[in-house]
């Protein structure tokens, strides 16, 4: 008989503190992701203006709000699984989109490589769908909050493609 995983367990005192304490770790390692991203970069609102962009492209003062909201569902989604089944492939595969999440700035603004950094987006939205799957299992509030991330990786993957066609 397959166990349900929809309605989680009450928590002690002691361990409701451990999870205020996994939230705020899962949220630290998602602002560093973050933080890569923006310290390996000088002026990336003013590159991304002088980019030939195609007529979609979205106003560089977009991007920071929605990933702010983006990074809270990202940490909060990692948070619920590792809470309902602790560390393993779901987390495991988690961190790792995150890695390429990180590395996907330097490599589009800090270095140039529009062609590199499509590659890592690529990889990136695999590793998400993964991550949602694998979360899917543990914790279906935990895989619905990677959703949205997926559709705006989605959506800067095209952006990516057309930048790089329309910038070499």
């Amino acid at each position: 008989m397959e166990r349900q995983l929809s309605n989680p367990p009450q928590l002690s005192p002691r361990q409701a503190e451990r999870s205020g304490w996994g939230l705020l770790v899962f949220a630290a390692v998602v602002a560093a992701a973050a933080a890569v991203g923006a310290f390996g970069v000088t002026d990336p609102a003013t590159e991304y203006a002088g980019l030939a962009q195609p007529v979609w492209a979205p106003p560089s003062w977009l991007f920071g709000p929605v990933w702010t909201v983006l990074y809270v569902m990202i940490a909060v989604a990692g948070f619920l699984v590792w809470r309902r089944i602790g560390l393993g492939l779901a987390v495991g595969v988690w961190f790792a989109q995150l890695v390429l999440n990180a590395a996907w700035t330097p490599l589009f603004f800090g270095a140039g490589r529009y062609g590199l950094a499509f590659v890592d987006i690529v990889v990136l939205w695999l590793l998400i769908a993964l991550t949602s799957a694998l979360f899917w299992r543990a914790s279906r509030p935990a895989a619905l909050l990677m959703l949205p991330y997926w559709a705006w990786v989605t959506f800067a993957g095209a952006l990516n493609l057309a930048i790089w066609r329309l910038n070499t």
